[in-house]
């Protein structure tokens, strides 16, 4: 009860007592203004509200509090408002000071007054946190910006003294100027503070989205991420000697591993991977605390680096020696179609192993096409893109070259499904008896024991580690039989040259009509990056080399090349090849394969196609471009990820798999799929 008495007391005290005082105060208020704006200053003092209420004196007139609810508003949606009210106030009660006069004083007395509701007024809560978060938001948006808010200054408020009087509408004046401009602040305060809330999503949007943007598989490398902690942890002395934590510890790990498996996303985790990662957390937690010897975990971490590193750079070597390994290899159902082409041919009769239309193969008029392969599927491909594209197949001639393994099954495949109306010619490299080791020096090299150990004796220190230069192909004849088109094709004047793991997008006879200037080669060059330069391909520290080449100049590919062969046969370029073969006997000048040689043969008699006649690379570039490619006359695979390989580009494989009939009776039996 005592409590409950002093309770009342207080409030008493606190909040009946000044309501009485100000309204025995604020009696006396008709007796002394006589003004109009001296009477409305009275009645703003009227209302005020207390912890949301609105009072009402009684010996003055009450009217709405919604105006002076705008006021507290304004109170605290700028500090530098607030700061700016209470400099006028202090004028005031300086000036008010100075001059001695009662009825200021009395008016200074209101304004406290009216300054006193006020800060009562604020106890209200709700208006206090709305407010509150109002200046935040717009603190915490200046703050991003970097920029300070310079509090609004009154510009008036400098040599007020001299301007007031001792009349009271004078003063009464002044405070009406002070609450406009105030009033005037407050609206600029209020726009600017509604500009600055309006930038702001356009401020924070970018670290809103960098926020939003998550780890890709998060879970999964935060798992692998606590099994490496967890691995440090158990090889810690500290942790070896506390069984306890050792044992909960290889429990949490067998847990993780459990959960993680073969996963490599997020997606691919079971439903309790999360239970699983705080429980580890919870232990690495604990093993953190365990643990206070930094320098044992810093060494046992670069350990594990070195160790990891080392396993990096075996299996990067491993990858790469099964890649190629993969791409010297023939598929299974690639090394079963030629058997069952092959068995097929010698049952056929004398007359029916012959082609039609033999007399075209010499005549000069015709677009002739030279393709040396020994891969069957792969020159179908090349045969029937063309011929699709063709827009007069039967003016087409092909001059298929193959070895002596694969001739019947090139002959029998190309019997059973023949290319319309165009020419089709298949020859034996064993049938050009003039190309031997005596007139070709490749051949000899070839034959040659230091080339047998350059291939098959790789363990030998002096050996080659590039496994690009011990493909296959380069110990074949077929691959340097480009250099022999004249001998080849004594009667005609023009021949385009196709690799055969290329596709035909576009009718290629405009290539005949081409003006090559007095070149031998017409070819697309590639100097679009710095790795296809001269300086790539041949060995520069020569003086042979760097006496007779540009480092800097832009090399140019194989795979579908145009040469003039009348040129060929002025310029004498096989002289000039056999002569840079002979040289390059030991291998200096450049390593084994047929374009360096060509570079050097061709040298200043290149001349350069626009690139969409060729465009190359979707044999191991993954980024060619969309457009390129469709605008292109002919793609080219050139790499190791062949299309017909297992490991081909899957998003470029459908250029060339569409040219392939899978429901072919040969492709069948031997299980050739796309």
């Amino acid at each position: 009860m005592m409590v409950r008495n002093v309770v009342i007391g207080m409030l008493f005290v606190t909040v009946i007592a000044p309501i009485v005082l100000y309204t025995d105060r604020l009696g006396t208020f008709p007796t002394f203004s006589s003004s109009s704006s001296s009477n409305d200053f009275v009645e703003d003092v009227t209302t005020f509200a207390f912890n949301g209420e609105t009072g009402r004196l009684n010996v003055l007139s009450q009217e709405s509090s919604s105006k002076f609810k705008e006021s507290i508003g304004m109170v605290y949606s700028d500090n530098s408002h607030h700061q700016s009210l209470s400099d006028s106030s202090k004028v005031i009660l300086e000036s008010s000071t100075d001059t001695g006069n009662s009825k200021k004083d009395l008016l200074l007395g209101e304004s406290r007054e009216h300054a006193s509701a006020r800060v009562l007024s604020t106890t209200n809560e709700e208006n206090r946190s709305m407010s509150e978060n109002a200046i935040k938001q717009v603190t915490d948006d200046e703050i991003e910006d970097g920029n300070q808010v310079k509090p609004d200054t009154d510009t008036e408020g400098d040599g007020k003294d001299d301007a007031m009087g001792t009349d009271s509408k004078e003063i009464q004046k002044q405070i009406n100027d002070v609450s406009g401009d105030t009033a005037a602040k407050h609206e600029q305060t209020t726009e600017s503070s509604v500009r600055l809330v309006k930038r702001e999503p356009a401020k924070t949007r970018p670290e809103k989205q960098n926020e939003r943007v998550a780890i890709p598989d998060a879970r999964v490398r935060h798992l692998k991420d606590q099994l490496v902690r967890a691995r440090v942890y158990l090889s810690l002395p500290a942790t070896r000697n506390n069984p306890h934590f050792t044992r909960e510890l290889r429990l949490r790990v067998k847990e993780v591993q459990r959960v993680l498996g073969d996963a490599s996303k997020d997606s691919e985790l079971g439903k309790n991977s999360y239970d699983k990662l705080k429980a580890m957390e919870q232990t690495l937690t604990k093993g953190r605390q365990i643990q206070d010897d930094c320098a044992s975990a810093v060494k046992k971490l670069r350990a594990m680096l070195h160790s990891t590193e080392e396993q990096l750079r075996v299996h990067k070597k491993q990858t790469l020696f099964l890649t190629q390994l993969t791409a010297k290899t023939l598929p299974k159902g690639l090394h079963c179609l030629p058997l069952r082409l092959t068995t097929e041919y010698y049952t056929l009769n004398t007359s029916e192993q012959n082609f039609p239309n033999q007399e075209k193969l010499e005549d000069p008029q015709l677009y002739h096409y030279a393709l040396f392969s020994d891969n069957v599927l792969a020159a179908a491909v090349v045969v029937n893109s063309t011929i699709t594209r063709a827009k007069d197949p039967a003016k087409h001639v092909f001059h298929i070259v193959t070895d002596r393994l694969n001739y019947a099954a090139m002959r029998m495949w190309f019997l059973v499904n023949p290319p319309g109306k165009a020419t089709i010619q298949v020859q034996n490299i064993e049938e050009f008896t003039w190309l031997n080791a005596s007139y070709s020096p490749v051949l000899k090299q070839l034959a040659s024991q230091s080339m047998i150990d350059y291939y098959f004796r790789t363990h030998r220190a002096s050996s080659d580690s590039n496994l690009k230069f011990r493909n296959p192909k380069y110990l074949s004849i077929l691959n340097h039989l480009r250099f022999y088109l004249p001998e080849i094709f004594p009667k005609l004047n023009k021949v385009l040259f196709l690799d055969d793991d290329i596709v035909v997008q576009k009718d290629l006879t405009g290539l005949w009509s081409l003006d090559m200037k007095g070149n031998v080669n017409g070819a697309v060059e590639t100097c679009g990056e710095s790795f296809h330069r001269f300086d790539r391909y041949l060995n520069f520290s020569n003086p042979l080399i760097a006496k007779n080449f540009d480092p800097r100049a832009c090399g140019w590919a194989y795979g579908m090349n145009i040469f003039d062969l009348d040129e060929w046969k002025r310029q004498n370029i096989t002289d000039v090849y056999h002569s840079w073969q002979k040289l390059n006997r030991d291998r200096q000048l450049w390593k084994l394969g047929t374009l360096p040689p060509g570079l050097i043969t061709f040298w200043k008699r290149t001349f350069p196609l626009d690139k969409s006649w060729h465009v190359l690379g979707l044999g191991y570039n993954p980024s060619v471009s969309q457009k390129d490619i469709e605008r292109a006359a002919v793609i080219h695979y050139n790499g190791n990820m062949k299309p017909w390989l297992e490991i081909g580009i899957s998003k470029y494989r459908n250029y060339w798999a569409k040219h392939v009939d899978y429901d072919h009776l040969y492709l069948r039996d031997c299980n050739i799929n796309p």
